[in-house]
């Protein structure tokens, strides 16, 4: 594997798994008061685009980071929708 494909996986999966507290705190809790509509919309949307971009570009690491954080997002979306 080459050196930026390295680094693309690595910063993929540092900046994808920062959401993973956030969506098992929320889960466990059955509590999302806290994070905003807007912002997880916004963020959806945002991760969204950036997939798009990952499958036009043939980019495997921007592909499994942007799908693995827009399952999560979509995840505290769902459970903040469940427990309002």
């Amino acid at each position: 594997m080459e050196f930026l494909t390295i680094l693309g996986l690595t910063a993929a999966t540092i900046t994808t798994s920062a959401f993973l507290p956030q969506m098992i705190k929320t889960w466990q809790s059955k509590s999302a008061k806290d994070v905003s509509y807007t912002m997880l919309i916004t963020f959806i949307i945002g991760i969204f685009l950036w997939l798009v971009y990952g499958v036009l570009r043939q980019d495997v690491a921007i592909i499994l980071a942007n799908f693995l954080t827009l399952v999560f997002n979509m995840v505290i979306l769902w459970l903040k929708i469940k427990y309002r």
